[in-house]
């Protein structure tokens, strides 16, 4: 209960409301940034399942292709020198050597080349087509260097058909190990322009296969400019080249564009395929919602704090209004001095404190003499100018700010003395007599001193008396200032507290005191 009571306090303060309207804002801004943030992870990770996927897909296809041609190029490797085949018609042998694998629709060419590089077979005539290769780059690496297994060429047109080539040759030796002439067929570049064209990448995604001395075989999309273009030595090139497969986030060597490339060997080939997602097109769709979620948390946050603070104008206005009324409820209207409410509460203050203390507290009660008169002769707006300059008069004859003076009633007011003893409720006496003493009215043409003021004291808590109960005290004091009037008006009286008999008596109360 006292949780609940202390909850409900703070949601009646403003401070509270405008704390919230500020706290909430960067708390749904805090929430909003971790989710947009989980928002772009989710897309960088569905990026590059999509680049495994895809380089997964394309690399078995390109290793599938080139294993079958490597197959036949291994038969024909294997059979050509089988001393039947020399007997038997050029038609037949041609079936014997060369498989169905010829008649792919991206296959160019199958050829055996003698050892200075003219054709002797052909896998699609007969006799053979006329040609020497003994220039061209795989030539000259077979007979330099036996073992070499598969040779993958650079991008060449073919001299046979014209069309851009990738030459596969594999080196014919003879019986005792020299050179005898290469056996190659041919991969029509035009076979990797259709797979990769059947993959959407994006208007600025690519896909690129690469020999590993950094020679572009093809790219995608396709630019004839770009095809056998080498980009050995360049920083994305020498991270393909350091571990078989992996991914980065890295600007292009040919137009700059900043990538996330997925790469990979093909196989045990001596090729490297990669495939190219552009960053600003994988954040293209989070990028989408990030903006239209900002905005609806920014206008959230907007309206937010424009309700809390106007949710605490409001409660300042209130309580500023309600601070008002608590004041006016303490205040009297005329004289502009606490009223009797507030000077019940200070009284009964004052005398909770001197119980615990032990130190006196004094009370004046005034009252303004024949204050009738000045109603009937002159009108109540007069009257309430006297009240009005008598009360600036008692506040004027205080010298502590401690000191209280009210107005309880009609032309009757109060000072309470706060540690003050009888002596010193006769100081602020005489400097109240003084000051009325000095109050004039001039649009009545009431002169300094016909106002005067009759004053009663009491006392408690000074050492060695009772403490008596609030409406005691003020009994006394009444008493005292009926004694003063009685004795002529314009004087104070003090009251006295007894034990036994005393001279004049009221209401067991010794009086006191002389004109002042």
């Amino acid at each position: 209960m006292v949780l609940l009571r202390r909850l409900a306090r703070r949601l009646r303060s403003a401070r509270s409301w405008i704390a919230f309207g500020i706290l909430a804002p960067v708390g749904m801004v805090v929430v909003s940034g971790i989710m947009l943030l989980d928002l772009r992870q989710d897309a960088w990770d569905k990026a590059e399942q999509t680049s495994r996927n895809l380089l997964q897909v394309i690399e078995r296809d390109i290793a599938r292709n080139i294993e079958i041609i490597d197959l036949s190029l291994q038969g024909v490797a294997d059979n050509v020198k089988n001393p039947t085949l020399a007997d038997v018609s050029p038609e037949l042998r041609q079936l014997i050597l060369f498989d169905r694998a010829i008649t792919a629709q991206d296959m160019g060419v199958l050829l055996v080349l003698d050892e200075k590089g003219d054709s002797i077979l052909d896998g699609n005539a007969i006799p053979a087509r006329p040609t020497n290769n003994f220039d061209r780059d795989y030539f000259q690496a077979h007979k330099a260097q036996g073992g070499r297994g598969l040779y993958i060429s650079r991008p060449l047109i073919s001299r046979l058909t014209g069309a851009r080539v990738m030459v596969l040759s594999r080196r014919l030796d003879r019986a005792d190990g020299s050179f005898d002439g290469v056996v190659l067929g041919t991969l029509k570049l035009s076979y990797f322009t259709r797979l990769f064209d059947s993959i959407g990448l994006g208007r600025e995604g690519a896909i690129n296969l690469y020999l590993h001395d950094g020679t572009r075989i093809m790219r995608y999309p396709y630019k004839e400019e770009d095809i056998g273009v080498s980009i050995a030595g360049s920083s994305n090139f020498n991270r393909f080249v350091q571990t078989v497969s992996g991914s980065f986030v890295g600007a292009s060597s040919r137009d700059a564009v900043q990538r996330h490339y997925a790469f990979t060997q093909v196989g045990s080939l001596p090729l490297i395929l990669n495939v190219a997602l552009s960053v600003d097109e994988i954040e293209a769709e989070w990028r989408a919602k990030a903006i239209v979620i900002s905005a609806v948390v920014l206008a959230l946050c907007g309206l937010t704090i424009s309700l809390s603070l106007l949710f605490g104008r409001e409660l300042n206005r209130r309580g500023a209004m309600q601070a008002e009324l608590a004041r006016q409820s303490l205040t009297d209207a005329l004289t502009g001095l606490p009223n009797r409410r507030r000077f019940e509460e200070a009284l009964a203050t004052l005398r909770g404190e001197a119980l615990h203390s032990g130190k006196p507290v004094a009370l004046l009660v005034i009252d303004a003499d024949h204050f009738k008169r000045y109603n009937d002769r002159y009108g109540h707006s007069v009257g309430d100018d006297v009240l009005r300059k008598l009360a600036q008069c008692l506040s004027d004859s205080l010298q502590r700010p401690v000191d209280l003076v009210c107005r309880v009633g009609g032309e009757e007011f109060v000072i309470l003395v706060q540690d003050g003893d009888e002596s010193a409720a006769l100081r602020i006496a005489d400097r109240v007599h003084a000051e009325v003493a000095r109050l004039s009215v001039e649009s009545a043409q009431i002169a300094a001193g016909s106002v005067t003021v009759s004053i009663g004291v009491a006392t408690m808590g000074a050492p060695g008396g009772d403490l008596l109960t609030p409406s005691d005290l003020y009994r006394l004091a009444d008493a005292a200032l009926y004694e003063a009037k009685a004795n002529g008006r314009n004087q104070t009286r003090c009251a006295e507290r007894r034990h036994g008999t005393g001279d004049r008596r009221q209401g067991g109360v010794r009086l006191t005191g002389a004109p002042a």
